[in-house]
């Protein structure tokens, strides 16, 4: 069964729109759980914008299912890491500046740097995900980092996907079967939502899990947290 992770960051930046504590970033996680999400992730940046380092720390303490920390491995995330020790780390190429995640890894440039940061959390028993593009070559290369998983980059089917489900969905396709041959898992994440979610989850069999954030946290103004929830769910069905 494909887990559903809910990226709550949208709910810290609404909250730092306003100083003050609502909403209530640890609440609502706990409701995303209390309602049937199966993993909360989070991606702190340094300027705290959204999720903060303390709201990871407090975050950890309340969580019963899976926590994924996702994020560019500087010395002070690998810190974090290690510190709150989650679930699952993903590891995403964006720079600080950067709005929000926006590429996959050159796994073959940056092999020898993610090898470390993969052994690095591993020796504290920490799931590895590394952050890719629908790219089969880039799985062989990340494969020889020692990754548990592959998180592949869905922003390119995202936006074909209205015009040609088929054609956008093929080369992601083509890549999660060549993990499947290295023997890695797959997640995916990038503009998942109610429209485009049940199709990609159907021709993506080896799918474990997909993390979703600001589609779902925007349809839960209108559908309600709950209601959303059990919606995405259900295209995961």
């Amino acid at each position: 069964m494909t887990k559903l992770s809910v990226n709550i960051n949208k709910i810290a930046t609404l909250r730092n729109s306003r100083g003050g504590n609502v909403p209530d970033v640890i609440e609502a996680a706990k409701n995303c759980e209390r309602f049937g999400a199966q993993g909360i992730t989070v991606h702190p940046r340094p300027d705290g914008r959204h999720i903060r380092y303390e709201d990871v720390r407090e975050l950890k303490k309340v969580l019963t299912t899976e926590f994924n920390i996702e994020g560019y491995p500087s010395a002070d995330f690998i810190r974090l890491v290690l510190e709150v020790v989650p679930a699952q780390v993903t590891l995403v190429p964006d720079p600080p500046e950067a709005i929000t995640s926006n590429a996959g890894w050159d796994a073959r440039q940056h092999k020898e740097i993610l090898t470390r940061i993969v052994r690095t959390f591993k020796e504290r028993g920490i799931r590895t995900s590394i952050f890719l593009e629908a790219d089969p070559k880039m799985v062989v290369h990340a494969a020889e980092t020692g990754t548990d998983r592959i998180e592949l980059y869905t922003e390119g089917y995202a936006t074909a996907y209205a015009a040609d489900p088929a054609q956008a969905i093929a080369k992601y396709a083509e890549t999660a079967a060549k993990a499947a041959t290295y023997g890695l898992g797959v997640n995916a994440g990038h503009d998942l939502n109610l429209e485009n979610l049940a199709y990609f989850h159907r021709h993506i069999p080896n799918l474990a899990e997909v993390s979703i954030g600001h589609a779902l946290i925007s349809d839960a103004l209108y559908f309600g947290l709950e209601n959303t929830i059990q919606l995405y769910l259900g295209k995961l069905k």
